[in-house]
């Protein structure tokens, strides 16, 4: 479910009963049967809330992410310096022009988190839902370059189409003189693998508008988002209350026929009226006939439910 109102049919009310009203005919006028209904369908589920986001800020630990979203928006994820300070994802808007973003600050993201290490289940189920990646790579890194692919593999890894999602590589921390004196190194590594790559300070707000832009216009050029796909409605006629099986155990012949036996576990009505509605309603369904057929012999008992009387 996608949009507000959607509506998905799970599970399936049972069929309601008869009360004695619905059995009167001109020769039977005060009937004593009633008809129980059915019990419903019952089903243990458990319900998956992701978010919905325009962009979707992914990195590893420290990368910077935290205080990228609170620099673009009024969103104030806790900001330290040690791993996982972020344990849930977090929403922020900004305002780019006439246009307004949605951005969700995806933690948690490690070699292995499409194991389930770390809370990567937990994260990567959102990223699922964004339009456009934001990818931000610590600047002060070892290995810029092989922080990208690794993520990127967990992604492929967790969801294929997750590892083709649009993104914008973004290299932070170029307020960091150790940063800046390696921003052309970066550049040309991640260059030669084909990756265009921006630089940004998410604490000074260096490069952060331009950002904002290219967000905007990826956007604007990636595929819409797909509606979630409505369920497939299928017409399955229920069986007419004729349906009924017969199958024979030694010298009773055993009808099951669910309909009739909903009237007799709900009737009041005495032995002999039970039974005699019972046989009625199997003799107009061809219940004489499938008796013959199954090979009923005079003496041969017929029980249906727990109403037993001798063939005939």
């Amino acid at each position: 479910m996608a949009s507000a109102g959607d509506e998905v049919k799970l599970l399936a009310g049972g069929r309601g009963g008869r009360g004695n009203a619905r059995f009167t005919s001109p020769t039977y006028q005060a009937p004593r049967l009633r008809q129980r209904g059915e019990a419903g369908q019952e089903l243990y589920l458990k319900l998956e809330m992701r978010l919905i986001a325009d962009v979707g800020i992914i990195g590893y630990p420290n990368a910077g992410k935290s205080t990228l979203l609170r620099a673009v928006s009024a969103a104030r994820p806790k900001v330290a310096s040690y791993p996982f300070t972020t344990l849930t994802p977090v929403l922020g808007t900004a305002d780019v022009g006439a246009s307004r973003l949605v951005l969700a600050e995806i933690p948690g993201l490690i070699a292995g988190a499409h194991l389930g290490r770390g809370l990567g289940h937990d994260f990567l189920r959102h990223v699922m839902r964004t339009r456009v990646l934001i990818h931000l790579i610590d600047g002060s890194s070892e290995k810029p370059e092989d922080d990208l692919a690794r993520l990127n593999v967990e992604l492929s890894l967790y969801d294929a189409d997750l590892g083709r999602k649009p993104q914008l590589v973004v290299v932070n921390k170029i307020d960091l003189p150790e940063v800046s004196a390696r921003q052309g190194g970066i550049n040309e590594d991640l260059a030669a693998v084909g990756i265009a790559v921006r630089f940004v300070s998410a604490a000074t707000g260096e490069g952060i508008s331009e950002l904002l832009r290219a967000a905007c216009k990826l956007l604007e050029e990636a595929a819409p988002a797909e509606p979630a796909a409505a369920p497939e409605k299928v017409f399955r006629p229920r069986p007419r209350d004729e349906a009924f099986s017969i199958r024979r155990e030694g010298a009773t012949l055993l009808v099951t026929w669910p309909d009739l036996e909903r009237v007799e576990a709900g009737s009041s009505a005495a032995p002999g009226e039970l039974e005699g509605y019972l046989r009625r309603r199997l003799q107009r369904a061809g219940g004489k006939q499938a008796l013959q057929a199954a090979g009923a012999c005079p003496g041969d008992r017929v029980r249906l439910g727990e109403v037993e009387w001798e063939w005939a």
